[in-house]
């Protein structure tokens, strides 16, 4: 890669490490299920306007927005909403990258390296670790919603995969019109119209600002910049980039809410982290293309 796109590529980075702290910060103040729905509004209006649906048919649509974005998000936000750290959130989410192995291997029959494999089981090692380390001082629920927020987006990718968009950006937001209705419905019947009322009504600086970089920095932005590196370059030469989202989650949640990991926790993540770049940094050009959100 040119050094420009590199530093292409770090800059994703670093949208999507702080999206995890921008996510924490605009849940204070609204619904987790509200707070998602006016991110994919945004996401989704006016660009839906200007941006052709990719021709991958509408059930595909449905179903990737349905996991890709629906899913993992609800669920994500659900986590933090209940006191998930988020420096720990966007460390755990990095499973998607083992889940995705395994959910390929199941639905297209594209199996793991043995190299591949190998990573799958360090990083599970990793991730023991990890879960063993938090749910001795904190509640496992939120972990437990965390893990199965990257199983879906595990099963978005995979789904992506088989339809081949030709625009990953037309893609993201098509689907992402999946969310808002079942998002909004499920905050309306969960939260009560009053409390969604409210918050629509007293929104804070920290709620409106947290909505536009969710949507349009960590979405729109980022997603533009990855899909043109994923287009010039080989997978294997883009993705092990994501490998540093949860360095740049944890230093940001570090520094805005002083949120230090417990020595497990870090001792975990590394081994997790080591398992998942043997897994990723794999010399195959057909490797799996695991792209975040």
């Amino acid at each position: 890669m040119t050094p420009r796109h590199t530093l292409l590529a770090l800059l994703v980075v670093v949208i999507w490490g702080v999206n995890f702290v921008a996510i924490d910060l605009g849940l204070t103040d609204v619904p987790p299920l509200l707070f998602l729905a006016m991110r994919f509004i945004l996401v989704a209006v006016p660009a839906v306007f200007f941006i052709r649906p990719p021709a991958i048919g509408w059930r595909n649509i449905l179903l990737i927005g349905a996991f890709l974005s629906l899913g993992q998000f609800t669920l994500l936000y659900l986590a933090l909403a209940l006191g998930m750290p988020p420096g720990l959130a966007s460390l755990l989410l990095q499973t998607q990258i083992v889940f995705s192995v395994i959910v390929s291997s199941l639905l297209l029959r594209e199996h793991p390296t043995k190299r591949q494999a190998v990573g799958i089981v360090i990083g599970m090692i990793g991730l023991a670790v990890v879960v063993v380390g938090h749910t001795r001082s904190a509640p496992w629920l939120p972990l437990v919603i965390t893990l199965l927020a990257a199983l879906s987006w595990a099963i978005g990718n995979v789904l992506s995969r088989r339809a081949r968009a030709a625009s990953g950006l037309a893609l993201v937001v098509w689907s992402g019109l999946v969310v808002p209705i079942p998002s909004l419905a499920l905050a309306l019947l969960v939260d009560g119209p009053q409390a969604v009322g409210f918050s629509l009504a007293h929104l804070s600086l920290a709620a409106i600002l947290s909505t536009v970089y969710t949507a349009v920095a960590a979405s729109l932005v980022a997603y533009t910049i990855w899909n043109s590196l994923l287009a010039r370059y080989p997978t294997g030469a883009v993705v092990p980039f994501t490998l540093l989202v949860p360095v740049i989650g944890i230093l940001a949640a570090w520094v805005v809410f002083d949120e230090r990991p417990a020595g497990s926790e870090l001792i975990g993540g590394a081994i997790m982290l080591g398992g998942l770049a043997a897994a990723v940094l794999t010399r195959r050009p057909r490797a799996i293309s695991f792209v975040p959100e």
